[in-house]
């Protein structure tokens, strides 16, 4: 299963030619399994003849499929070597072999917690925890703390600053920190970032990026800083990251969902990907001297959304370190590293549109000299991960047109090859979420931090409905937003609401007024000609036309006390929580102490994101 050779570098990692034939294999699966699901669809629209629209519709299809391919193999590939491998982890990174528990440290390491007006108790809260940890490891000599703002609300800054001194006062005697704010945040975080290198960056060895809403446990972070000690080429280093502990009913149901995905997910790309892996921007280390040598980002050039800073810094920043013969790993290990997830389906949309908007840019990046294959597909996949999305609504439209000019166009489609067609594409739909929740239920310690099989089973019964209704919701706003993008408008980057809070209605409405429009379309049109093509047809415009309720009641505090209550969408850190995310006071832990350090009442005052 491994193909690993013998022969092995530095980093503990197997031989280019090892890497080489993993990486065959897996585009052999995909491109099979792409042809096939091509050829199936070609099939069963031949029974009544190919008219030219359906030749578009096939070629709309074909873009929404890459991700559905790499998706089901890289999960499939993950479920096998979760029951067949002695050491999952080891076997796609094996690195993680080394023992490096009791290595000296001989390096340091800044921590950069990057801001832009947020909410300062809950940065203060894991920044304290944090550097307590690594003082009872011993380790905190090692380290230096930078808050990095690019805040503009003047009472958020008045609250960093009052943070910074705080920690200043108490942790200065055995830690440097260091805060800076840049009164011109260009280039949003990368440039954020960029500036500390410049100014900071050669007086340490490493740097571990954190966002505002990140959190990790010391040994988390010492191993991260242990393995790139020992593994020079090693230039990024990233963690698996899950999310906190949360009130928020949407945000328990996502991570849920997230969580029995990732894992199969992750070790099956790993496999396959090497030493060109992903680095998300934040809980990750940085090998400080190459990354500012070679990841400095090119202004793009033009007018438009796509031109000026990069937004999506860090594919690109992971394409590069590889491109200067560093190495890109992830540790497909859970346990130490979370971030916090939107808390209502608003945010998440606002999240996933800053991502687009980012995405869409590598367009002008595929032409970068230099890029390893698989990075350059890399930056492909980043790009057809968003327009597959108005190519789905798009495919779904023609779908619905033909029944205006056809009195008897389902006649015209092969009812077997469609249902096996169908069949297949929700099988690699759920691949990776089943892979994993085959591996929790067979094995009783995971099942019992899930809440139990009972729960796990109603649990992703209850997470599948959702993600299948939210799937067309995400797909509209996609489609909208990429639709500006076209028109010259872009997206504005402004701080996340982070905090557990209901949502207006007038905000849901300004938001999903087209998901909402176009689910009531939907609905009238396929009642209107065909009882019968309701029934498929029902989750693509169920899901958009409750859109507005649906986010109104995943948001309320309520609902989300009655979640967390039912024991549903539970997850580990929710049945053994360690020690340091009591200290972190989440109300979704009920031991926790929650802690009010350094001006509670100022996000609350600042003006609301939209």
């Amino acid at each position: 299963m491994s193909a690993v050779s013998s022969s092995r570098g530095q980093s503990g990692a197997p031989s280019p030619a090892g890497i080489a034939r993993r990486r065959l294999v897996f585009a052999m699966l995909a491109g099979l399994s792409f042809a096939g699901l091509a050829v199936l669809m070609f099939a069963a629209m031949r029974r009544g003849g190919v008219l030219p629209v359906e030749g578009v519709m096939l070629a709309l299809f074909l873009v929404t499929l890459p991700w559905l391919v790499i998706g089901f193999w890289n999960a499939a590939i993950g479920l096998l070597l979760m029951r067949f491998s002695r050491d999952p982890a080891v076997a796609v990174n094996p690195m993680l072999a080394d023992d490096v528990r009791d290595t000296p440290l001989e390096t340091s390491t800044a921590i950069l917690v990057c801001l832009r007006n947020e909410e300062i108790d809950g940065v203060a809260l894991s920044v304290e925890t944090m550097l307590e940890g690594l003082l009872r490891e011993g380790a905190l000599a090692h380290f230096h703390l930078y808050l990095l703002s690019d805040s503009s609300w003047p009472e958020i800054i008045a609250d960093e600053e009052r943070l910074a001194r705080s920690l200043q006062a108490r942790w200065g005697g055995d830690v440097g920190v260091t805060y800076r704010r840049r009164e011109n945040n260009h280039a949003f975080k990368s440039g954020n970032i960029s500036d500390f290198c410049q100014r900071w960056g050669q007086g340490h060895d490493f740097a571990l990026v954190l966002d505002a809403d990140s959190f990790m446990e010391a040994p988390a972070i010492l191993r991260l800083v242990r393995l790139m000690q020992r593994h020079e080429r090693v230039g990024i280093l990233q963690s698996l990251v899950v999310g906190l502990p949360t009130m928020s009913a949407f945000a328990r149901i996502f991570q849920f969902g997230m969580r029995l995905g990732m894992r199969s997910y992750t070790l099956g790309s790993a496999w396959w990907q090497g030493d060109c892996g992903p680095y998300w921007g934040h809980n990750a280390l940085l090998r400080l001297k190459p990354f500012t040598e070679h990841c400095h980002l090119p202004e793009l050039g033009g007018k438009g959304p796509l031109s000026g800073p990069i937004l999506s810094h860090d594919q690109v920043e992971a394409v590069m370190m590889r491109r200067a013969g560093y190495e890109v790993r992830v540790l497909p290990v859970e346990g130490g590293s979370f971030e916090q997830n939107p808390p209502d389906l608003v945010e998440f949309i606002r999240r996933d549109l800053r991502w687009c908007h980012g995405n869409m840019q590598y367009l002008k990046l595929l032409a970068m000299k230099g890029l390893r294959p698989v990075s350059r597909m890399q930056l492909v996949l980043a790009i057809l991960m968003f327009v597959g999305s108005p190519a789905w609504v798009a495919f779904m439209v023609l779908s619905a047109g033909l029944f205006l000019f056809y009195d008897d166009y389902l006649g015209q489609f092969d009812p077997v090859l469609g249902a096996t067609l169908f069949a297949s594409v929700m099988t690699m739909v759920f691949a990776p979420k089943f892979a994993t929740v085959a591996d929790i239920l067979v094995t009783r310690e995971r099942r019992q931090a899930f809440g139990g099989a009972l729960r796990i089973v109603a649990g992703v019964a209850g997470e599948v409905v959702i993600s299948m209704l939210l799937a067309p919701v995400m797909a509209i706003a996609h489609t909208v937003f990429l639709a500006k993008l076209a028109l010259g408008r872009g997206g504005t980057w402004s701080a996340q609401a982070r905090q557990l809070h209901t949502v207006p209605y007038a905000s849901a409405v300004r938001r999903l007024w087209p998901q909402t429009l176009f689910g009531a379309a939907g609905l009238a049109w396929f009642a209107d000609v065909s009882a019968l093509a309701v029934l498929p047809a029902l989750p693509v415009v169920l899901g958009p036309l409750l859109a507005i309720p649906f986010t109104r009641i995943t948001a309320s505090p309520f609902w989300g006390r009655v979640a967390l209550a039912s024991g549903l969408w539970r997850i580990p850190e929710e049945t053994e929580p360690a020690s340091d995310l009591l200290r972190l006071g989440l109300p979704a832990l009920p031991s926790a102490e929650p802690q009010a350090l350094y001006g509670e009442a100022a996000y609350a005052e600042a003006p609301a994101a939209e």
